[in-house]
């Protein structure tokens, strides 16, 4: 940590979600159930009396309540605290059934289920719409059993009181003992720290609410800057709105903050950029709250903040999927997930669960990933997926997983896809890439699978390297076998996605933890950007759209500089950039090309029914041609001949343009050496 910067808190009310896997073999059928042990159970069962006894405080403590605001409303009404026998007696006749009506209700209404301290102004809506109703009920019952000359305006006097009466209860409760209480039972802190909240809107009120709660933690709200000039001066839940987000620098230095929330839901990426840039070389933490589908149903809205993260820079629109036409292709289905243990892979089995298949088939070539992702399911989805450890390139094999398992949707996600990797095994890249899907392509042709959906990549497109080069031509094997086939095949094409493992925002981040220097190859290389989750969403909303061999493009915004990248990893962990940490330029490696692409030259991007996805139109191809070469392309792999296999590379895609391409002579020399390795090992963008 630089000299003069205090280092980030650390914050007592954060939490980072987790489960406990319980060990289990990869083996094909449903999962046990997962009971609790013994003492876990005794601690829950203890925890559920005590709720128990709670709610029946509260319902005996609201049946108190009917009583007392029915003698008030005849109080009220008559203008006397003492009252005449006659109306004593009405009174009594009325008691019980009015009790009853009021405990009744609250409890079909669920009133008993809503935490105490959490009340909002949604859940006093409820109790007035439940107090509403058993005071309709009551009046319908005095009517219909023999009460006709029952005073009208004691049911509406007491409607109103019992309102007041209920509804009070729950306010004074969160103010007058809970509160207090929270604050004699959090322990106090040496030290307060100082919060700025940007955004003075709901998610800045809520947060603001909550930290009043924990005053003594430590939590000192100094105020609020939002964008809005109509809010500057006003006070939220006692705290004044200081200025707009611009004002951020200057106030953090003048009232000494150590913390900046952003609670700005509606943020886009750009906007949370520039804060993180002009809050540069401050000694604050930056935290943010998360978009609502993060919340998970939180009460506690301080557990659910979170340090900024690279994926907030590339905030879009949410996506939008169509919910229903998914389920029709996916519910009920034996679905099987090649890459299962990968980023992308692992997604897509956790998205495809939620529809409600019959079974998913989880095959992967390392052990260890796909044995993560199955105890992940079974711990949060109590599902226990089908294993299978294969080689997409082993034909036997895979003809014996689709002989047990009869898959009828496919997703293929395995391949290579590290490019220098690669550049120095073109083999490898021929035989997972080409070999692979070819083979997962005729078995679904052969087995009758009713959905393909391969991923690509835009660096199929013009391809510079051996890996973009492969996956362009598992994009035509594709759509060659869509021509002979009653399947439906689709390939999806998409940029590079945060977080995927070896790709450039981990390696990035251990450089920075390392000290530096961040590595870049060039100043000006750009990428397009997706994040997982948004990326496999639109891939399983494309396989749901028809269209035979059909290649589908995403929309993946504008593409972002990797020096921009850089820059922004480094401010979110704290540092400067130029300053704390270097960043170095180390050239363009074999392969890697400045700017991807989408399309290639003879294609042309048709609008689907999706905004964010698009359509290429089909290749032209001559089947049995292909088929010719790709049998040479993936024998010259197997016979460890890389000059053979770039030449043969560039012979089925013309577009190539590796570095090795030009040096290897038309006629394709048999046993040209390997390219050099590089010199250094820079940020890769896989």
């Amino acid at each position: 940590m630089p000299a003069g910067r205090r280092p980030s808190p650390t914050s007592s009310w954060s939490s980072q979600p987790s489960w406990a896997a319980s060990p289990a073999s990869c083996a094909r059928g449903r999962a046990p159930e997962l009971g609790r042990r013994p003492l876990q159970g005794r601690r829950q069962m203890g925890v559920d009396m005590r709720i128990d006894r709670w709610r029946a405080a509260l319902a005996a403590i609201d049946a108190a309540l009917a009583g007392a605001s029915l003698y008030v409303a005849f109080a009220l009404r008559f203008g006397s605290a003492v009252l005449a026998p006659d109306w004593v007696l009405m009174f009594q006749e009325a008691l019980i059934p009015i009790i009853a009506f009021r405990v009744l209700t609250l409890f079909a209404f669920g009133i008993y289920r809503i935490s105490a301290r959490h009340t909002s102004i949604r859940d006093l809506e409820v109790i007035g719409l439940s107090t509403l109703i058993s005071s309709l009920a009551f009046a319908a019952y005095a009517y219909a059993f023999g009460r006709p000359d029952f005073p009208k305006t004691v049911i509406v006097i007491d409607w109103f009181v019992n309102l007041f009466f209920v509804a009070g209860l729950r306010v004074a409760y969160r103010i007058v003992v809970d509160e207090p209480i929270t604050r004699l039972r959090t322990p106090r802190t040496a030290e307060p720290r100082r919060l700025l909240i940007l955004g003075a809107g709901a998610r800045g009120g809520s947060l603001a609410r909550e930290i009043r709660r924990r005053g003594v933690e430590g939590l000192q709200l100094v105020g609020f800057l939002d964008d809005d000039p109509g809010k500057k001066g006003l006070l939220i839940h006692g705290v004044p709105v200081l200025g707009s987000t611009h004002d951020v620098r200057r106030i953090v230095e003048e009232r000494e903050i150590d913390e900046v929330i952003i609670a700005i839901p509606s943020a886009t990426g750009k906007e949370i950029r520039d804060i993180t840039v002009r809050c540069e070389d401050l000694p604050v933490h930056l935290r943010i709250s998360p978009g609502f589908s993060e919340l998970n149903g939180c009460g506690d809205q301080l557990k659910t903040l979170r340090d900024v993260q690279v994926e907030d820079l590339l905030r879009r629109k949410p996506v939008e999927v169509d919910t229903e036409e998914i389920a029709a292709y996916l519910a009920g289905q034996r679905v099987l997930v090649t890459g299962a243990g990968g980023s992308i892979g692992s997604e897509l089995v956790r998205q495809i669960v939620a529809v409600g298949p019959a079974e998913v088939i989880l095959l992967g070539h390392g052990e260890n990933s796909v044995f993560e992702i199955e105890q992940e399911l079974i711990a949060t989805r109590k599902i226990r997926p089908a294993c299978v450890i294969a080689d997409t390139r082993d034909y036997n094999r895979l003809r014996g997983v689709f002989d047990a398992y009869r898959p009828t949707v496919v997703f293929h996600a395995a391949a290579h896809k590290h490019v220098p990797l690669m550049e120095l095994n073109p083999e490898e890249a021929i035989t997972c890439n080409v070999l692979g899907t070819r083979n997962l392509a005729r078995l679904a042709s052969q087995y009758g699978v009713k959905r393909f959906v391969m991923i690509s990549t835009d660096k199929a497109v013009n391809p510079s390297s051996i890996m973009g080069a492969s996956k362009r031509v598992a994009e035509l094997v594709v759509h060659a076998e869509s021509l002979r086939s009653d399947t439906e095949f689709a390939t999806v094409r998409f940029g590079n996605v945060l977080g995927s493992r070896g790709s450039v925002v981990p390696l990035m981040r251990k450089q920075i933890e390392r000290g530096g220097p961040v590595t870049v190859t060039h100043a000006d290389v750009q990428r397009y950007f997706m994040t997982i989750p948004e990326a496999v969403q639109l891939v399983i909303q494309a396989g749901a759209m028809s269209g035979r061999g059909a290649t589908y493009i995403l929309d993946m915004g504008e593409p972002m500089r990797i020096m921009d990248l850089a820059r922004d990893l480094i401010r979110l962990s704290g540092l400067v950039p130029g300053k704390d940490i270097e960043i170095e330029i180390t050239g363009l490696r074999p392969g890697e090309k400045l700017f991807e692409e989408i399309l290639t030259s003879e294609e042309g991007a048709a609008v689907t029914r999706h905004e964010r996805i698009y359509a290429a139109p089909p290749p032209q191809l001559d089947v049995q041609e292909l088929d010719r070469k790709v049998d040479r392309l993936i024998q010259a792999a197997r016979d460890d001949q890389p000059a053979q296999v770039v030449w043969l590379l560039r012979d089925l895609v013309p577009s190539y343009t590796g570095p090795d391409a030009a040096a290897v002579p038309v006629e394709g020399p048999r046993g040209a050496p390997r390219p050099a390795a590089p010199r250094q090992v820079s940020a890769e963008v896989a």
